[in-house]
């Protein structure tokens, strides 16, 4: 009898270590909506996290990046469903146009094509929204991102803003891309821009307003990796 209660105890002891083990490999990564982290600075310019959609991120500037189109693609699976997906959302808040730019090819979503919108006073909460392409889903490759996150902020200087804020929308789009890397090629790419654009205003052939902070949007279950992947970009470019 003894035995059998030992045994018994062991397997419900067993049972509580597997359930938090699970909470805390799970339930614990995942970030509520509004949570903010300044993960450091480049340059002086804060880099933020924000678990937020881009419909409602506050900023001067909302970068939203898209695919090419299909028929469909960021309504159906394998896009996250419409409540965790922050292109629906955007396209909602301006009353379905985005997805008739791409379905009419006013805006095609190919590699690093811009289109710049300005939103209806109260539809977002950025003042301006910039679209950028990323091509065809089934080519995609975090190395694009790099290119991506330097027309991002040659855009975003070019406006004159202080702040802008960037959703990949790459997750929503049910592209398996790894979510870390995706957000180091984002930040390695925007300053290297940006340095580029201090070298010539140096050299006294540009002119642009500093920035003061660009914030990086992700959904509450990527918002602790794409962190991680923020930071090791800060520490690459602090190096230098």
């Amino acid at each position: 009898m003894k035995t059998n209660t030992s045994k018994y105890r062991f397997r419900y002891s067993h049972l509580i270590l597997l359930i938090l083990t699970f909470s805390f490999n799970g339930f614990a990564q995942t970030a509520s909506i509004g949570s903010t982290t300044t993960w450091g600075k480049v340059d002086g310019v804060a880099i933020n996290g924000l678990v937020q959609g881009p419909s409602a991120a506050e900023a001067d500037l909302q970068v939203a990046c898209v695919f090419e189109y299909t028929e469909g693609d960021i309504f159906n699976p394998p896009a996250l469903p419409a409540n965790l997906n922050g292109m629906v959302h955007l396209d909602n808040a301006l009353k379905g146009i985005i997805t008739e730019l791409r379905k009419s090819g006013k805006f095609t979503g190919h590699a690093l094509e811009t289109l710049l919108i300005t939103p209806p006073k109260g539809t977002l909460a950025s003042k301006q929204l910039l679209l950028i392409g990323l091509g065809d889903r089934n080519k995609f490759t975090p190395d694009l991102m790099i290119s991506v996150g330097s027309t991002a902020m040659r855009e975003a200087l070019r406006l004159g803003v202080s702040n802008y804020s960037f959703a990949s929308d790459i997750k929503d789009a049910g592209i398996d891309s790894p979510t870390a890397l995706v957000a180091t090629n984002v930040v390695l790419g925007s300053f290297e821009a940006y340095r580029t654009q201090s070298y010539l205003k140096e050299k006294k052939l540009a002119e642009y307003k500093p920035l003061t902070k660009v914030i990086l949007l992700a959904g509450p279950a990527f918002y602790n990796v794409a962190g991680e992947g923020i930071k090791d970009a800060i520490t690459k470019l602090n190096s230098k």
